[in-house]
């Protein structure tokens, strides 16, 4: 008898209280183990980019090779344990959308939020400005939230204005990093001598990093495959299983679609590339998508019923868990037959690779990332 009254009234109040509440009061043990072995394991990754007159192939390349880039950080682990990946983006060298001195823009603090990345990186023009290499790292060594614990922690800073230039000289900046344990790495967008009178392979030095060089204007080549179809039909039936609750579950929802949207735009290929990573465990959309709020936490239900869409409200709670389960296994056998299509993709993709793709910026980025994930005792999967 008590319970029956019990109940009611624990729900009631249990409507009253923000969402927010319940996931910050509601630890399950072995949620916060894998948590912490994540924090651990921890990839940190801050991209600043060059948005002067001069970087409209820098900024095509980053939009088109995201995907690619990000899917070889997803295959990464540590001692058998699966990694966590946090990315942060800034501009700099464009007066019209800094929003500090020395036109340095940050886009985004680090998250694990790829659809925004990849929303961001679309948004981005150029413009003429000043470009300070120095101060743009100081900016995010000080302003990004980097992680204490052991992990990787990289910037990433491409341009190709001297390295010198602004008012913090690079050397500070380096500094700055090694005390953090971040590792610069850096791009000139340009000729390989041409960056090194200019001060970005002594950049890189300081910084403990790799001194790259692209062909900025390079377009991206796309090796299609025998299996891209098949993944990218995969992909919409995986859209459909994301259930959006909360206050940003309808525009997150939506951004999810525009940025498939984006993805194709270039090729199929890049398309299922965007699909590979959207399949993969690191991809997480705890904060808008009741599937994976569920299963980090489940008390996400006791949150009053209105953030969920109309054709769910009217579920009971034990109702609403069942259909979840359902989806969510739906969920894990789609992102299995493309995991397993992706497979034999990238299989074939290395076995038509040309030589125009070694200078591009995401081979760049994946040459270093496998070099310094290797000094960490980090492991790709192939």
């Amino acid at each position: 008898m008590l319970l029956r009254y019990c109940v009611p009234l624990l729900f009631s109040f249990a409507s009253i209280l923000p969402l927010t509440y319940f996931f910050k009061t509601s630890e399950v043990a072995t949620t916060a183990d894998a948590n912490s072995a994540a924090r651990e394991n921890k990839i940190q990754v801050a991209l600043l980019l060059d948005t002067s007159g001069s970087m409209e192939g820098l900024l095509e390349q980053a939009k088109s090779q995201l995907w690619n880039i990000l899917n070889t950080l997803a295959r990464t682990e540590k001692d058998g344990e699966e990694t966590a990946i946090e990315i942060a983006l800034y501009e700099y060298g464009n007066p019209q959308k800094a929003t500090q001195r020395n036109q340095i823009n940050q886009l985004t603090p680090f998250t694990a939020d790829m659809d925004l990345i990849s929303e961001k990186l679309f948004a981005l023009s150029t413009n003429g400005g000043e470009e300070y290499c120095g101060t743009i790292i100081k900016a995010a060594l000080e302003e990004l939230k980097w992680q204490s614990t052991d992990g990787m922690r990289m910037i990433y800073i491409a341009g190709n204005e001297p390295f010198t230039q602004g008012p913090v000289s690079y050397q500070t900046a380096c500094n700055m990093a090694s005390e953090r344990d971040v590792v610069i790495n850096t791009i000139f967008c340009g000729d390989y001598n041409a960056g090194i009178r200019q001060y970005w392979q002594a950049g890189a030095q300081c910084g403990s990093g790799e001194y790259l060089h692209i062909n900025h204007n390079q377009e991206t080549v796309y090796i299609q495959t025998p299996y891209d179809d098949e993944i990218n039909k995969l992909n919409q039936k995986l859209n459909d299983t994301y259930i959006p609750y909360g206050q940003q579950g309808k525009a997150k929802k939506e951004n999810q679609a525009r940025q498939d949207l984006n993805a194709n735009s270039y090729s199929s290929a890049n398309f299922a590339d965007r699909a590979a990573y959207k399949s993969s465990k690191k991809y997480k959309a705890t904060e808008w998508d009741l599937v994976d709020a569920y299963e980090s936490n489940p008390k996400v239900l006791s949150a009053p019923n209105n953030i969920l869409a109309d054709t769910l409200q009217a579920l009971s709670v034990e109702q609403l868990e069942a259909h979840i389960r359902e989806v969510a296994q739906r969920r894990s056998d789609i992102q299995q037959e493309i995991q397993r299509l992706n497979d034999q993709r990238v299989k074939y993709k290395k076995e038509q690779k040309t030589s125009a793709e070694e200078s591009s910026l995401q081979e760049s980025v994946i040459r270093s990332v496998r070099k310094q994930a290797k000094s960490k005792g980090y492991k790709i999967k192939e």
